[in-house]
């Protein structure tokens, strides 16, 4: 869980592969926390999606920059299923908006919009493809690539960073205004 005393926090799994009742293989996960920054891997993705909407409960605009291939795409999916998301996703590049139905426990459902603006010019390309319209809605807003329109975002907008750190690590950093 967030630390709010900034000290690093080191979540230890242990995972064992199984077929039957053989041992196949067994290996430790490692979840690192520190502060607003989560270092995880693919085999850590699901638990670091549940751990983001904990930590950002109340939050609905959500801006992820990174590099191309940092995996932006792969965490949202992850940030989705978590949500509880069950239609098959895909990426948003040439549709710009993709919209997502979820329901958790016996709330009202809900929508997720995961927004790409790689393809797009500027702000006023943004508005005119309607994402000034999600991101103003009560629902969550995913964006992939803010920095093609930033000043069309809202005070509250939290900023995620994600950094490869090796080929199968990521470190992600939350910023909120």
């Amino acid at each position: 869980m967030y630390n709010k005393s900034g000290l690093c926090l080191l979540q230890i799994y242990h995972a064992i592969s199984t077929e039957g009742s053989n041992i196949l293989a067994t290996r430790l996960l490692f979840v690192y926390i520190c502060g607003m920054e989560l270092i995880y891997s693919l085999e850590t993705i699901a638990e670091i999606a549940t751990r983001f909407w904990k930590l950002n409960e109340g939050l609905t605009v959500f801006a992820f920059h990174g590099e191309m291939g940092a995996g932006k795409t792969t965490l949202i999916h992850a940030l989705c299923e978590a949500k509880g998301v069950k239609e098959v996703m895909g990426s948003p590049t040439f549709a710009i908006i993709n919209e997502y139905g979820f329901k958790e426990g016996t709330s009202e459902a809900g929508k997720i919009f995961h927004i790409d603006l790689y393809r797009l010019q500027d702000e006023e390309e943004a508005i005119r493809a309607g994402v000034e319209d999600c991101l103003y809605s009560d629902h969550i807003s995913l964006v992939e690539w803010p920095e093609r329109a930033p000043g069309i975002f809202p005070d509250n907008t939290a900023h995620i960073y994600i950094n490869v750190v090796n080929s199968s690590t990521r470190k992600l950093r939350i910023d909120r205004n």
